[in-house]
């Protein structure tokens, strides 16, 4: 993948954009990667998806409202996602330590940064008909480390909105404190609470184009709809943290590698 020769001054974040991270729990960088590097990773990705190259996860295995009962239903073989993307093709590996972004969050966690392997490290697709919603959630909900302080890089191959079931953030909600009986038995917001109706109208839509990046705080509250086109939406997902934040022993965080990153 070809990657855009970087300087310290591309990278470097403002202090608004710093304060905005910190207030708002995401950063959007409009364009970061060059269509040429998308297409191929897009072209990757059709090329695996129609060989069913594992490890893959199936919507069926997911259980989400809406998700076919089991493998053998009909839809039941609708990839969610590919993972271990960073092994699966010279592509993904360079853009996961890819300067641009090692940078920026060398800035955000103010520490040396590790990658790690355990969570996310995917292609995520959205299908049209068989791919389900997911509901407002916080990717810590099932991560483990001393610190509960990761960073999700998103990386859109293509356009993404409403239409396709693109992100949705709740602004500032990483800071937000969440009784217990907000959440179901997944850590997912529960609709039918009082306190979570007025967290629920806060949730705002973050629309896409190819190339562009969203960087997101672990404990953000986030959604995405159901793809209503006609057409798959692909995005590529890795996971960051200070080196100082290490996963916990025992853990399906541990259970994994990380990859200390230089910038």
């Amino acid at each position: 993948m070809s990657t855009t020769p970087t300087t310290a001054m591309d990278t470097a974040l403002s202090s608004e954009q710093m304060l905005q991270f910190r207030n708002k729990g995401y950063l959007v960088f409009r364009a970061m990667l060059e269509p040429a590097a998308c297409e191929r990773m897009l072209k990757v990705a059709a090329e695996q998806l129609r060989a069913a190259l594992p490890p893959l996860e199936y919507e069926a295995e997911l259980g989400y409202a809406g998700a076919p009962a089991s493998l053998e239903a009909e839809g039941g073989r609708t990839v969610r996602r590919l993972r271990g993307a960073y092994d699966r093709e010279a592509c993904f590996h360079a853009w996961a330590q890819d300067a641009r972004v090692v940078s920026r969050l060398r800035q955000l966690f103010d520490e040396p940064v590790c990658l790690t392997l355990a969570h996310h490290n995917c292609v995520m697709t959205k299908h049209p008909q068989y791919g389900t919603a997911t509901g407002w959630h916080r990717d810590i909900r099932y991560w483990s480390f001393t610190q509960p302080d990761l960073i999700c890089v998103w990386l859109a191959l293509g356009n993404e909105t409403a239409d396709n079931g693109g992100l949705k953030f709740i602004p500032g909600s990483h800071r937000l404190h969440i009784a217990p009986d907000q959440l179901d038995e997944l850590d997912f917001l529960r609709p039918e609470h009082p306190a979570n109706q007025a967290i629920f109208a806060q949730g705002k839509i973050v629309e896409l184009q190819q190339g562009d990046v969203v960087f997101f705080h672990s404990r953000l509250f986030h959604a995405a709809g159901v793809n209503a086109t006609s057409a798959v939406k692909t995005s590529v997902a890795f996971a960051y943290h200070g080196c100082s934040n290490q996963a916990i022993a025992g853990s399906r965080s541990a259970a994994s590698p990380d990859i200390r990153l230089t910038d």
